[in-house]
């Protein structure tokens, strides 16, 4: 059986305006709560095959953007987490959602059209997240 494939989406810029970014510490409780109970899954996370991206020139930047995008949309399901808006991960919604794939957003935003309209199931924290994981049966939910 095949394995799973998941894309950790998430704020890593976001608003801020100068060249900083938001704690990434969210990725790795995500990957943990995966790998929980996916052991055998792929999870891929573009901030820690991209660290430094913020530093990155524009011929460099546009390609790693463009190739997240399609890494995003191929991935069976993509993990959106959205503490507050994000336009990149807004964009790795609509391209996964585009060819079928499932998104589950984490957020509290579950009112923002994005994350209504985008997400299939939507998850208002972190622990709420944890649950859904461990009670549901993803492989059923995608195929």
């Amino acid at each position: 059986m095949k394995k799973l494939t998941f894309f950790i989406g998430g704020i890593i810029q976001g608003s801020i305006a100068d060249k900083k970014i938001h704690s990434q510490d969210y990725r790795k409780k995500i990957k943990t709560i995966l790998m929980a109970k996916y052991k055998d899954a792929e999870i891929i996370c573009p901030y820690s095959n991209h660290p430094n991206s913020i530093n990155y020139d524009d011929d460099k930047g546009k390609k790693t953007f463009f190739e997240l995008m399609e890494t995003a949309s191929n991935a069976d399901i993509l993990i959106a987490y959205l503490p507050e808006a994000s336009m990149g991960t807004a964009i790795e919604m609509w391209e996964a959602k585009k060819k079928g794939r499932f998104v589950i957003s984490i957020s509290p935003l579950g009112i923002n059209w994005c994350i209504k309209y985008l997400s299939d199931i939507i998850c208002k924290d972190m622990n709420e997240f944890e649950d859904f994981i461990e009670k549901s049966n993803l492989k059923a939910l995608i195929h």
